[in-house]
């Protein structure tokens, strides 16, 4: 696969002044692919305030369009989606092109999966690297026919669904909130219970907008402990239409958050960050390493509890991360490693297998990282060990970021902080998930330069 985009956009990050001021960083994106697919299968006009338009989700906007909802961009953040309610989808003209969106591309083979529509997906050098075996197995249990793919399940891959989905029982093989959502999806269209069993709770922002459209799902612990859920959705309801706020995404928020902590002398107020308990594992981790985060103003929005976070320069240790937090941080694991270089003694992050089928193998993307920089670490099996003395890393480094975007951002951070300046080999997929990401930073004071 090819490692670069087509116009690769260098970026380098170098140490200067404090970080200063306040933000409200983008839309949440996982929110924001729900409202979208959620708006397409309702009946009636769903109008979203405050959504992520970076390429991801802008490209899970356009599939819906393609199946057959009215898609309309009202301002900035600010979209109209006129359903066709659930079985009301028509085949797309063409291939449904997802660029390097793995949630949105998964999710709606989901939806795709339970329904009597054909569809071609696809996408980009990332995302036809990506495994899509384990979304594609629960849903040939549902009726789904898969009439082609690319070599180990990967796209592009065309999907025929069934008339009527099948109901199934199905306990995820790995803690992912994609294969849980792409299930619940196609059991919109089953007759009678789909359920869902994880051993670990995942992030619940299916269940939460699902409900808020109108259908029913029950939601009851499982397993050991009741660290696990059950979640059964009644199938063949009728979705209406309705009004998304889009809370703050926390996982584009840390990257600003954990500049705040290693940029000396910083101080940065994060305003509306979503707040939902099974995503804000970096927050947690963080406090225990020390962090200055101060919670402030909770209150809801979009069914979803948001704060301002105060966040002021802090002195960090080095902690154990526990592999049952990995679900409610998955995304985040690349910045908290470039925190955990500046921190006093050793941080073990344990469990992160699933880092290794996101946009690039990320838990190798970031020791190469971390070597290029002079940090110390070990990876052993699917854990992570990052070795740091209190002080700011060498820098100095070039990290490839094999197209993701988190790669980027998080060793752009790191850069704003260790003794040498810190280059990443392409900036451009940024974009996908945190639009105005520079001028954001450069805004703080931040030094990011092409």
């Amino acid at each position: 696969m090819s490692h670069a985009s087509d116009d690769p956009q260098p970026l380098t990050a170098s140490p200067g002044a404090p970080l200063r001021g306040a933000l409200k960083p983008p839309g949440d994106k996982s929110i924001s692919h729900r409202a979208m697919i959620l708006g397409l299968l309702a009946v009636g006009e769903t109008r979203v305030e405050g959504l992520l338009e970076g390429d991801d989700v802008l490209r899970t906007a356009a599939a819906a369009e393609a199946l057959g909802a009215g898609v309309e961009r009202l301002g900035e953040g600010r979209w109209l989606v006129r359903g066709v309610g659930i079985g009301g989808m028509s085949d797309p003209a063409a291939t449904l092109d997802f660029g390097n969106a793995g949630t949105g591309s998964r999710l709606m083979m989901g939806v795709v999966g339970g329904q009597p529509v054909t569809a071609t997906f696809d996408g980009d050098a990332s995302l036809r690297s990506r495994p899509m075996r384990r979304i594609l197995d629960p849903l040939v249990k549902m009726g789904t026919e898969v009439v082609s793919e690319a070599a180990g399940g990967r796209v592009p891959l065309t999907l025929r669904g069934p008339r009527e989905a099948i109901p199934i029982t199905y306990e995820t093989p790995a803690a992912s909130a994609q294969i849980k959502s792409a299930v619940l999806l196609a059991g919109l269209n089953a007759p009678g219970t789909t359920t869902v069993i994880e051993a670990a709770a995942t992030r619940d922002h299916t269940e939460r907008m699902l409900r808020l459209f109108g259908a029913e799902v029950a939601v009851t612990p499982h397993g050991p402990g009741g660290q696990g859920r059950a979640v059964a959705l009644t199938g063949q309801p009728t979705l209406r239409g309705t009004d998304v706020i889009v809370p703050a995404d926390p996982s584009s928020a840390a990257f600003p958050l954990v500049a705040a902590l290693v940029v000396p002398g910083s101080e940065v107020t994060l305003r509306g960050v979503m707040m939902n308990p099974l995503r804000i594992g970096l927050i947690t981790t963080l406090l225990e390493m020390g962090a200055e985060i101060e919670r402030t103003n909770e209150r809801e929005e979009g069914g979803e509890t948001v704060a301002d976070l105060r966040v002021r320069a802090s002195r960090l240790k080095g902690v154990d991360v526990p592999p049952e937090r990995a679900p409610s941080m998955i995304d985040e694991y690349p910045v908290l490693a470039v925190a955990a270089s500046f921190a006093e003694g050793t941080t073990r992050m344990a469990g992160l297998h699933e880092l290794r089928v996101k946009e690039s193998d990320r838990l190798e993307a970031v020791a190469a990282g971390l070597e290029a920089n002079g940090v110390r670490f070990e990876v052993q099996g699917d854990d992570l060990v990052v070795h740091g003395d209190g002080a700011a890393p060498q820098g100095g480094g070039t990290v490839a970021t094999h197209l993701d975007h988190r790669i980027a951002m998080a060793f752009l951070v790191m850069g704003l902080a260790t003794r040498e300046p810190v280059t990443v080999d392409d900036g451009a997929m940024i974009a996908t998930s945190f639009p105005s990401f520079l001028p954001t930073m450069r805004e703080l004071g931040g030094r990011i330069e092409a």
